[in-house]
């Protein structure tokens, strides 16, 4: 093997990419204290917009308070300097409409399941990418595909814990991720990823502002209640920041398969705090998405850092 792959092998240990690795799987079970709090609230009867309005607008305050100032300090732009505000803008109406529709999925469907879900958005933008992206169409990206739709079929089976109006907006919430996947990637090509999380929870929080009103709560929240709302702001700015750092010390296709760990915080959430965990047919079926998504993560990495050609001089 030439000297000159070493680094290709080596960068899996170095500390930086374990500090990205770290960043990414606290973001996301950080994000899933969010969803176990928009379960909550829901099954609680509070409307999904008054939910959403709720996290978007602590989002907001929060990072004003705490993240911009270090950011304008740090680049001397202004937060709302984009380079491409209309997909800003565009980007925030859709995540917040990725998030109603996912509390709504949280609402009549276990938090585990209801994760695992939306782990089949990357299938399908390996799916669309072609069409939409212009990326080649590999066979292999195919079989991940179908894999992960089979364990999809497994976890929403007839019979199973998930009623039909839940695999209904399970399969939307996946969609819905999966078109904000792509994005979220054009996005952070244009402008800094603090700009696009700003960005996301201003338009959420302002238009959910213009809605909220029409589904406010008659429920007085108490201080746990309040206490709960305040939470999924913190928390989503929270995670999301995490995830944006976790791209700074690791490779996307490095970083892909830990995004399958959060399946472990969603299961406990939902143990804790719901007394609901998956039964063995539906672990299997998430176990197939999992290795799906795994599996063709690491085909991506090594299609994208394919080893040197040998050197002959090596072999005398």
């Amino acid at each position: 093997m030439s000297t000159s792959a070493l680094p290709q092998f080596r960068v899996a240990h170095t500390p930086k990419l374990w500090l990205g690795i770290i960043f990414l799987v606290t973001g996301l079970w950080t994000l899933s204290l969010l969803d176990a709090a928009g379960k909550l609230l829901a099954i609680s009867g509070y409307h999904v917009v008054m939910i959403a309005w709720m996290r978007y607008t602590i989002n907001v305050l929060f990072m004003a308070a705490t993240m911009v100032p270090l950011y304008q300090k740090r680049t001397g732009r202004s937060i709302f300097r984009s380079n491409r505000p209309g997909l800003q803008i565009g980007r925030g109406a859709l995540l917040l409409g990725s998030t109603l529709i996912f509390f709504s999925v949280l609402k009549v469907v276990p938090l585990a399941e209801g994760t695992a879900m939306n782990f089949c958005a990357p299938l399908v933008v390996l799916a669309v990418s072609p069409w939409l992206l212009g990326e080649k169409a590999y066979l292999s990206r195919w079989i991940a595909v179908l894999i992960g739709f089979t364990g999809m079929l497994i976890v929403i089976r007839p019979g199973g814990d998930i009623p039909p109006h839940g695999v209904a907006l399970g399969l939307l919430s996946a969609c819905t991720m999966a078109l904000m996947s792509i994005l979220n990637r054009k996005a952070n090509q244009a402008d800094d990823p603090m700009v696009t999380l700003f960005y996301g929870a201003l338009m959420g929080s302002a238009l959910s502002t213009l809605a909220v009103p029409f589904f406010w709560s008659s429920h007085t929240p108490d201080l746990v209640e309040w206490a709960i709302l305040i939470s999924t702001g913190l928390t989503g700015t929270i995670g999301h920041f995490l995830q944006n750092n976790a791209y700074r010390h690791a490779e996307a296709s490095v970083l892909t398969p830990f995004f399958y760990a959060q399946i472990i915080s969603a299961s406990g959430m939902g143990w804790l705090v719901f007394g609901q965990f998956p039964d063995r047919i539906t672990l299997l079926g998430i176990a197939i998405i999992c290795a799906s998504g795994m599996g063709i993560a690491y085909v991506e990495h090594k299609r994208a850092h394919p080893l040197p050609p040998a050197d002959p001089m090596e072999a005398v």
